[in-house]
């Protein structure tokens, strides 16, 4: 996707960590694959349901191919060009879910974003925790002005 400005100010310093008594979030890397895998395997009804115009997960999805897209958001955050976190336990020991923070066209948003929780923590309320931790994330530390959360605050038939 080409845009007329960076998605981010070139001098904007991308926030490392989020952190507080429940998880952990940041950056999403190769080094996350075991963990990452075990989150989205063990989530791929949750997840169909929670991003109902996608393919992903499939359930023949392949560690090899977790590897490959999680280099593949690694690279795209290191360019600077969307940014993809690990949403992880405190003591690091387990995938919680993950959050995408992506440039978009549509309307009059700067920036898309979406987030998932592993199926085991849905029970927990740690899918509305998370959401409201980004939220105030975004809002503060973040230089985007209107922000799009498909899947939660628009309907996925809507953003389509």
């Amino acid at each position: 996707m080409t845009q007329s400005k960076p998605f981010i100010p070139t001098d904007f310093k991308v926030p490392d960590t989020l952190q507080n008594e429940h998880f952990r979030i940041r950056m999403l890397s190769v080094n996350d694959v075991v963990k990452d895998y075990d989150a989205v395997m063990s989530s791929v009804q949750h997840l169909k349901a929670m991003y109902p115009t996608s393919n992903w997960p499939s359930k023949d999805f392949t560690f090899e191919q977790n590897l490959i897209d999680l280099g593949w958001h690694q690279k795209e955050f290191q360019m600077r060009s969307s940014f993809a976190y690990t949403v992880v336990s405190i003591d690091e020991n387990q995938v919680l879910g993950c959050l995408y923070i992506n440039p978009t066209t549509k309307g009059d948003y700067d920036a898309s974003i979406t987030m998932w929780v592993r199926a085991s923590e849905v029970g927990n309320r740690l899918d509305s925790i998370l959401f409201e931790s980004v939220k105030k994330w975004i809002s503060e530390d973040w230089p985007f002005q209107k922000v799009a959360y498909p899947g939660r605050e628009i309907s996925w038939e809507q953003w389509k």
